[in-house]
């Protein structure tokens, strides 16, 4: 009987094109790492498109707002820090606490989640959210004022709990650059 070798397989070619095309995407999002501002700006005007769509369509109000909600999700992960403050002081463990006294070493902010991941996690779920807006399975009918409200009350709350974890375990989640110094040509 004269079977197909394992490499000639329709199996075989199709994960032979898959994992070029991972490692093409890959590639990709490898060389936007540094361009930072210009990956946030095409994520702000994928989601004004969103946006867009769901004012003018006058429908999907359940797509954004779990939108919303997973995007506040992600904003929370993205200002905490990656090793609890409260259970490093309640436990002693010294590995990636932050530092509470002027005499104890410093040790940078690492984040729960960090900034690419946040944009990469963020960018594919509005694209997620506006490609479901261009099917009527998810224009399920609600009162959006109601999601609207319950919204902003659960963003107020949430952010005011994770100001008030920052101010207690005094830690600042942003940094704004390095520091420069002066210096004189003169010398």
């Amino acid at each position: 009987m004269d079977a197909p070798e394992p490499e000639q397989t329709p199996f075989a070619a199709v994960s032979a094109q898959t994992s070029r095309f991972t490692r093409q995407y890959q590639a990709y999002l490898d060389k936007s790492t540094p361009y930072t501002t210009y990956r946030w700006i095409g994520t702000g005007v994928l989601l004004l498109a969103f946006l867009v769509r769901i004012v003018i369509a006058q429908g999907w109000y359940i797509v954004c707002y779990s939108l919303g909600i997973y995007l506040l999700n992600l904003f929370l992960a993205f200002l905490q820090p990656k090793f609890e403050p409260s259970l490093t002081q309640d436990e002693g463990i010294e590995n990636g606490s932050l530092p509470t006294k002027a005499d104890e070493e410093f040790r940078p902010f690492i984040r729960r989640l960090p900034e690419f991941k946040f944009w990469y996690s963020a960018t594919r779920a509005i694209a997620i959210g506006f490609v479901c807006t261009w099917f009527e399975l998810f224009n399920v009918p609600v009162f959006w004022p109601v999601l609207v409200i319950y919204w902003i009350i659960l963003f107020c709350l949430t952010m005011r709990r994770q100001i008030q974890h920052m101010i207690k375990y005094r830690y600042v989640p942003f940094t704004f650059g390095k520091a420069r110094y002066n210096s004189r040509s003169g010398h």
